[in-house]
């Protein structure tokens, strides 16, 4: 797999040849441009935070970063095992000019990534990430002289901090958890949500934790990404009915998914929603953003208190950009990341799951109850591979002429509106793909609709030729 660069960082597969992957080299080569760009924007900040998730390779990235920003005589915080929220706070907490997150995400255990942020501890812009693309091509950084190199700290406080802030929240209601006396069960895949979750309970007051997975090994026990096909061992604990909450969150811990007592799902789509929910019943009149892939119930909840939502492009950057923009009170994207901005702009599963059960406590429902309260939407997850030689933007274009007379959105591809449904296309930047996502009230109606647009996205080909 090649290396992959977007505008927020690198990511790729360790091992193999040059060029096939991510590289000691190219972590270098990437670190060494971003603190070089770090020096330039803040020269009076000379601080940088990092942290990993527990993914085999991270101690080596590790290292190869922190050698770096020493040689360019940046001084390094390290937080070890930690979490993307936390390494976040962090940042700010720190007065740091940056941070560097060091984790793959939701992808297998072979991948790893250098995850780039700002001085306000939020992921770096486009332009931002263009320019330090560019100080990597041109390798034009200046080292440090061996007298000025920088200084190196481990502080493995800040997962403690980062609960001590979420507790602070008015919103999330201890006292209440406490009082519900939940058992949960936790699946954090043997990574570092096996360290933050299980503590982030306890000082909450949950008493009856059971750990699933949880060791922070790396050694991935399933598929990490938190959907319900990869979470069967879970599920099948939930299903006993011995549990009053499933708690499973991805290596990194800023996506959530949530499983109902009965070993049902929650929806990954719908942990944003039920949070929105909590946050606009008690009181915060506002609005909400998600981006254009992300259901539309989050806007009929929005609409139940008053406010607006809004959707942006797809991406945690954009979602931030856009919350600001319109003073959204919560947002994030359809993949059970939540974006509350009383504690950061950035995706946080541990607050999402503070505010979560802050709302099952004070309400009395179980997790089934609540979800049966939202409206039921389905979304159908497709894409199409294209030949290297099809224009995917003259495509586009002509699936927006077609439905010309539906409203059309064209801030990221293009997303048509059909009353309650929707469908949305997007090309891949990597590769010749496009991507369907639609929403329907039935799966069957969703797949339809996604079937139908991939027969007309075929017909535009053929009329092409």
């Amino acid at each position: 797999m090649a290396l992959i660069k977007s505008i927020s960082g690198i990511r790729g597969t360790i091992g193999g040849r040059s060029g096939d992957g991510l590289t000691p080299l190219d972590v270098v080569k990437f670190s060494a441009a971003f603190g070089h760009w770090l020096r330039q924007r803040n020269p009076d900040r000379p601080t940088v935070v990092i942290g990993r998730d527990a993914r085999l390779s991270g101690e080596m990235v590790s290292r190869l970063v922190v050698g770096t920003l020493q040689g360019l005589g940046l001084n390094v915080i390290d937080l070890g095992l930690s979490t993307t929220p936390t390494v976040e706070l962090a940042v700010t907490g720190e007065n740091a000019a940056g941070g560097i997150i060091l984790t793959a995400s939701h992808n297998p255990i072979q991948w790893n990534a250098l995850k780039l942020l700002n001085e306000a501890g939020e992921f770096i812009s486009a332009a931002d990430g263009a320019e330090v693309l560019a100080i990597a091509e041109a390798e034009s950084v200046d080292f440090a002289d061996v007298r000025k190199l920088g200084q190196y700290r481990t502080d493995t406080t800040w997962l403690a901090k980062h609960i001590e802030l979420i507790l602070a929240l008015p919103l999330v209601d201890r006292d209440a958890i406490a009082k519900r006396n939940f058992r949960i069960i936790v699946d954090a895949v043997n990574s570092t949500g096996g360290l933050a979750v299980p503590m982030l309970l306890e000082a909450l007051g949950v008493e009856q934790i059971t750990r699933l997975h949880c060791e922070p090994t790396g050694q991935f026990a399933h598929n990490p990404e938190p959907l319900p096909e990869n979470l069967r061992d879970i599920i099948k604990e939930m299903e006993k009915g011995s549990a009053d909450l499933g708690i499973v969150v991805d290596p990194d811990v800023d996506r959530l998914a949530l499983i109902s007592e009965d070993g049902t799902p929650f929806g990954e789509e719908y942990t944003l929603v039920a949070v929105a929910d909590y946050v606009l019943r008690s009181g915060t009149v506002g609005n909400t953003v998600s981006n254009l892939s992300s259901t539309i119930a989050l806007r009929e909840v929005t609409q139940r208190y008053g406010g607006q939502h809004f959707a942006s492009a797809v991406g945690e950057v954009n979602v931030v950009e856009m919350m600001k923009a319109q003073q959204a009170v919560i947002g994030g994207e359809g993949n059970g990341g939540i974006i509350y901005p009383d504690l950061h702009f950035g995706r946080d599963a541990l607050v999402g799951i503070a505010l979560f059960l802050s709302y099952l406590a004070q309400t009395g429902k179980s997790a089934s109850m609540l979800r049966r309260t939202y409206p039921n939407y389905y979304i159908s997850k497709n894409k199409i591979e294209l030949t290297a030689n099809i224009n995917v933007d003259e495509v586009l274009d002509r699936i927006q002429a077609r439905y010309a007379r539906n409203p059309i959105n064209t801030i990221d591809g293009v997303k048509i509106e059909f009353d309650k449904e929707w469908v949305h296309l997007r090309k891949s930047n990597t590769e010749p793909i496009i991507r369907i996502y639609s929403e329907s009230d039935t799966q069957a109606t969703a797949d339809h609709l996604a079937s139908k647009i991939i027969s007309d996205i075929r017909e535009v080909i053929s009329e092409k030729r």
